[in-house]
């Protein structure tokens, strides 16, 4: 059984490519968006050792851009939510 949901706005399935943007571009980590939602999303990793909890996101082939921000994480995934559109 699960517990009731905490998200301010349903999230859909999905599998696309993203990028994590850390420092500028100095650092740049792949991963893969399992869900998404207006405010935040679950992104696999091999691993989220190296991730800071605040980061640009970046989803290949859609025009989103975003500031992200860890609310929770496991050894591959990554929990965040969506604090508003990265600077260009």
């Amino acid at each position: 059984m699960t517990g009731p949901e905490r998200r301010s706005s349903p999230r859909h399935r999905t599998l696309k490519s993203g990028k994590i943007v850390i420092n500028g571009q100095s650092s740049v980590f792949d991963c893969r968006v399992r869900n998404l939602s207006e405010n935040g999303a679950l992104l696999k990793l091999p691993s989220t050792v190296s991730i800071p909890d605040k980061f640009e996101l970046r989803v290949v082939n859609d025009d989103i851009r975003v500031i992200a921000v860890v609310r929770w994480r496991t050894g591959t995934d990554l929990g965040v939510q969506f604090e508003g559109p990265a600077p260009d």
